[in-house]
């Protein structure tokens, strides 16, 4: 009779199985590598458990592989002992292969192979050259061995009949999707066995068989039989189903546990593809190439013990991004895999609404932080106060930067005394702020000024410019001002972080924050990584604390466009950019606006001011005339014309919008105002001979 206990009755209780199957000597108790994997340290061994009274197998460098004979020619077939189907397949090829002599009335199904005493190169060497389940022998075996266990095979096959269509059909898979993946049906399979007998399968309508072609092998599968699986031909080491079929960019790809799994998704408008088994090594430079081409890369498998042991040892050993998906299924025979859950009548959009419920797992925290970015329309977010502006024209507004720029000796230093001295008014008063409103400091919040230039003693005068000029006897406790010239760069980015914390809980809030000489807290300038870094470092601060950051950089700009990676970056996240220069006119300096959130700089009026020895400070000297802004404007375009056009001598009209979008960083409407300023000063011509070209003069 074939059982548990009359094969171990018959193999000195299971020790004959382990010396039939495993491909050398061994002693009992002493550690060796496990062939069913690549092993790399010696830490398996056979032993005899007194308690259950059969030897058994340990692999203390992974558990999954500890067990009894049973449970070892179970992995060796690729099959879960726990099911009572799989366990007699088990027990049918121990019988078999160890020539027991037990009664099974299947067991004619085997051609017979060679006795425990012959060479263990046959151990995964049906009829075939393989057989068990979707799994291939990680044994290893010499190129010459595999090429001797190669054995000719021919196959007749026959149309689909309707009893084999149903089976499919039941999992979603249509004979398009068959022909697809060539998947046959078999009306005969020939070949030999290992002692070079001829045999022949042929099916029944209670055991059908298919065929899963390739190039140079052949996958039968049995799926009412006691072996399901078995192989003709050089399978090879990388046998991957479905991957020839795969489009060659897509959003997410799963790693199923077998074909028929691959074929249920693919029936469903998914991409899957399959190695020869859960257990089978996937090469990690498959999986590389397959990452280029899709955005997810995930592995389901099945959800019994084998597969989820499975997959969580993939994901971990490919890394790559590769993710794992489990299904909501029992486990059991009949309900673990994703043909399964098709077959159970879950459809296209409940899988779909599975993947995402998964992706809200993985993306937990990411979506959680982005939760509070979330706009809510139901409640509008408060419009940001102006803190610094000219003419009602925002400059500087809460949560945002502001950028003055200028050249040396240009009256930058002054023109931030003057901002500084607007913050010291708590009320509407009348003072002189160079023709620049800033929004009165009425509940005291901080005001820092951080300069990393100037010596101790310059700030000091600045500053005291700056309470003359506000008509103050004494500066508010909630105005601080600090000489970082002696600090590291480091150094002077961390004290502004933790002091502008410090006072924005101690204060209330913070009104305004002025660094005077932004570019000295980074190591250069042009660096574009480090320019990145600590423009939106500064920018996320000024977001948090709800204040403007001024941000002064001693530049002198190429016309509408800072200089370096710095000003490039600043240019980019700032919400105005003032440039201070000297004026035709001796002793006068002129403020010129080269960015505004909203609208045309260059439509802002040019505000000056100078020194004025009656009242022993600069002053607002009034806006230029309109002539000289319009003369402004033709000289900023004509140069900046001139720049666009070294590169590349002809643009189509949406071209050169696009370009003055990018290259001075404003909107589609004032790029769109930019040419028609330019054509009606003649600084660009349409080319008669190009429709809608533009040329720059009459080159």
């Amino acid at each position: 009779m074939l059982s548990k206990e009359e094969i171990l009755a018959r193999t000195d209780k299971g020790l004959n199985v382990f010396k039939q199957y495993l491909p050398f000597p061994f002693r009992v108790g002493r550690n060796f590598l496990n062939p069913l994997y690549e092993d790399k340290k010696a830490s398996c061994n056979v032993y005899f458990d007194r308690t259950n009274d059969q030897y058994k197998l340990k692999d203390y460098g992974n558990d999954n592989y500890s067990g009894d004979c049973f449970n070892f020619v179970g992995k060796i077939l690729g099959t879960d002992c726990r099911y009572a189907d799989s366990f007699m397949e088990i027990l049918q090829k121990i019988n078999q292969d160890l020539s027991l002599g037990l009664d099974n009335a299947s067991s004619s199904q085997f051609p017979k192979t060679l006795s425990p005493l012959s060479s263990k190169s046959q151990i995964l060497n049906p009829p075939l050259g393989g057989w068990g389940s979707s799994s291939k022998s990680p044994i290893l075996e010499s190129k010459e061995d595999q090429l001797k266990q190669i054995k000719p095979y021919s196959i007749k096959t026959k149309p689909f009949s309707e009893l084999e269509l149903n089976y499919w059909q039941q999992y979603g898979i249509s004979l398009e999707i068959l022909r697809r993946y060539q998947v046959v049906s078999c009306k005969e399979f020939a070949s030999e066995n290992n002692e070079g007998k001829p045999y022949k399968l042929t099916p029944t309508d209670k055991e059908p068989i298919f065929a899963y072609q390739g190039k140079r092998y052949l996958k039968l599968y049995k799926p009412f039989s006691a072996v399901r699986f078995q192989y003709a031909g050089d399978l090879g080491d990388k046998y991957c189903f479905g991957l020839e079929q795969l489009p060659p960019k897509g959003n997410i790809l799963f790693i199923t546990g077998g074909e028929k799994d691959v074929l249920s998704l693919v029936a469903k408008g998914f991409t899957a593809i399959c190695f020869n088994s859960e257990t089978s090594n996937i090469p990690q430079s498959t999986i590389r190439k397959l990452s280029y081409r899709f955005k997810h890369v995930v592995i389901l498998y099945d959800c019994d013990k084998t597969g989820l042991d499975a997959s969580e040892k993939h994901v971990q050993q490919l890394a790559l991004g590769v993710k794992r998906m489990v299904l909501p299924l029992k486990g059991s025979k009949d309900e673990k895999d994703i043909s399964d859950y098709f077959k159970l009548g879950n459809t296209k959009e409940d899988f779909q609404k599975l993947f995402i419920q998964f992706l809200d797992i993985i993306y937990a925290e990411t979506m959680a932080v982005l939760k509070s970015c979330e706009i809510d329309f139901t409640k509008p977010p408060i419009s940001a106060e102006m803190i610094i502006s000219i003419n009602k024209v925002p400059l500087g507004t809460q949560g945002n930067l502001c950028c003055i720029t200028g050249g040396e000796g240009t009256g930058k230093s002054n023109y931030i005394c003057a901002l500084v001295a607007g913050t010291l008014n708590t009320d509407d008063d009348d003072i002189d702020t160079l023709g620049t409103r800033i929004k009165p400091n009425r509940q005291s919040k901080a005001v820092l000024l951080y300069d990393t230039e100037q010596s101790e003693l310059q700030l000091y005068k600045n500053t005291m410019n700056s309470l003359k000029r506000a008509k103050q006897k004494h500066f508010p406790d909630s105005f601080r001002a600090y000489c970082l010239t002696g600090m590291s760069r480091k150094e002077r980015l961390q004290a502004i972080i933790q002091s502008m914390d410090k006072f924005f809980y101690e204060f209330g809030g913070i009104h305004l924050v002025i660094i005077d000489g932004i570019a000295d807290l980074i190591h250069s300038a042009n660096d574009e990584a480090e320019s990145i870094r600590i423009v939106d470092e500064l920018y996320r601060l000024a977001g948090i604390y709800q204040t403007c950051i001024v941000c002064v950089l001693h530049f002198v700009p190429n016309g509408l466009k800072l200089r370096g990676h710095l000003g490039s970056e600043l240019q980019r996240k700032s919400a105005g950019i003032l440039s201070i220069e000297k004026d035709d006119a001796p002793g006068v300096s002129v403020v010129k606006v080269l960015k505004v959130r909203d609208g045309s700089p260059l439509d802002v009026p040019l505000i000056q001011f100078a020194w004025d020895k009656k009242e022993e400070m600069h002053v607002y000297l009034g806006e230029k005339t309109k002539e000289e802004k319009e003369k402004r404007k033709e000289n900023e375009l004509t140069a900046t014309a001139k720049t666009l056009f070294v590169q590349k001598r002809y643009y189509t009209y949406q071209e050169l919008t696009d370009k003055l979008q990018e290259y001075l960083d404003v909107k589609e409407r004032t790029a769109k105002g930019y040419i028609k300023f330019m054509r009606e000063k003649d600084i660009i011509l349409k080319d008669p001979s190009k429709t809608s070209y533009f040329v720059i003069g009459h080159g």
